[in-house]
């Protein structure tokens, strides 16, 4: 969302890969994340929606900016737009009602990329002093099974310090972080986490948490806090007995990956206070899970509550994905946004007695 109620939305997917040689598994992984609607080419675009006049439904879309290497996350801060492509964070300088970036990017940082790049998105957020950007960085693995020297800077939140443009391992040990919010009630920053595969569909759950400075949550040697994985070797107890457990456990396999605090919502008392998650579902369940949106209810600045349906609908009658949710945000009106990589669409989500 933008000052003047403009939207950005990053048309993405996953680049290249020119690593990978045969294997079954991943053969059954294409199959399924194709039947999901997953396998399309990264537009590499961030695209502008405009309601011009109010009925909430954007009349204006046109090309923000175009050759972009899969950018996701997005954050606006003292006059500069900042992009996370997958191997670089970009700035691009923006005023208020620009329609259209005019120079190139500049570049702040690279971000852990390369050829593995296993978990491709990059999410971002700005502090709110803008002295410091928070950028999520995903493993290169499901549980280190391509060496711990190939998840260097990953399995992260990074913090980047503005005034030098050096960055710094913020918290660890979170498999695949994605969407970055702050607590209003607290301050503090949270971030929605998936967690690893193959341990059967009830396990292991993802999660929503409030990121520590230097914390350590577990990845890959243990889950939920303590809970060790017997399949990582060699072990390292040391770290284990670090761990930090999560705030709030997301379901296994849902894939929550957006996420947003309910300040500003205009969708009545019940969601008045706490977050917004896109659960996007997961390939790597026997039954579908997540692809919906919830919300979690707040009190004292933590979860205090079972989570409640918002948006729901995106698996049809012969189990195939009609829409996977990903990111949410609340727009200038109060309304929910949230967007659909299956459906190709932004969803607009209102009170019951408006439109």
């Amino acid at each position: 969302m933008l000052p003047n109620g403009d939207v950005l939305v990053a048309e993405t997917n996953a680049p290249a890969k020119n690593d990978e040689g045969f294997s079954l598994r991943k053969v059954f992984m294409d199959m399924a994340m194709k039947r999901a609607g997953a396998a399309t080419t990264s537009a590499n675009r961030i695209t502008l929606l405009r309601d011009t006049n109010g009925d909430g439904i954007a009349d204006v879309r046109r090309s923000f900016a175009e050759g972009l290497n899969s950018p996701f996350g997005m954050t606006l801060s003292k006059g500069k737009l900042y992009v996370a492509n997958t191997d670089a964070l970009v700035a691009f300088p923006y005023s208020d009602g620009q329609t259209q970036v005019t120079t190139r990017p500049e570049k702040i940082i690279d971000l852990p990329a390369g050829d593995l790049n296993h978990h491709w998105t990059k999410d971002v957020i700005a502090s709110p002093d803008g002295r410091k950007l928070y950028v999520t960085v995903g493993s290169n693995s499901n549980v280190g099974e391509n060496g711990m020297a190939a998840e260097e800077s990953r399995a992260a939140v990074l913090e980047v310090d503005m005034s030098t443009r050096r960055s710094r391992v913020f918290a660890s040990g979170l498999r695949n972080p994605n969407g970055l919010s702050w607590n209003p009630e607290t301050g503090k920053l949270w971030v929605a986490v998936n967690e690893r595969d193959e341990i059967g569909d009830n396990l292991v759950p993802d999660y929503m948490t409030s990121v520590r400075r230097g914390a350590f949550y577990g990845w890959p040697y243990s889950y939920y806090g303590q809970n060790v994985d017997e399949r990582v070797k060699p072990k390292r107890p040391d770290l284990v007995a670090q761990a930090v457990k999560p705030d709030y456990a997301l379901g296994s396999h849902t894939a929550s990956l957006g996420l947003a605090f309910s300040k500003g919502s205009r969708l009545g008392p019940a969601y008045g206070n706490g977050t917004f998650v896109g659960q996007h579902g997961s390939w790597n369940r026997s039954v579908h899970s997540g692809y919906k949106v919830i919300f979690v209810p707040f009190r004292g600045g933590k979860p205090s509550g079972l989570p409640k349906d918002v948006l729901t609908g995106f698996i049809g009658r012969n189990g195939e994905a009609r829409g996977r949710p990903v990111g949410v945000a609340i727009d200038q009106a109060g309304a929910l946004l949230v967007a659909d990589d299956v459906g190709n669409v932004i969803w607009r989500v209102s009170r019951a007695n408006r439109r």
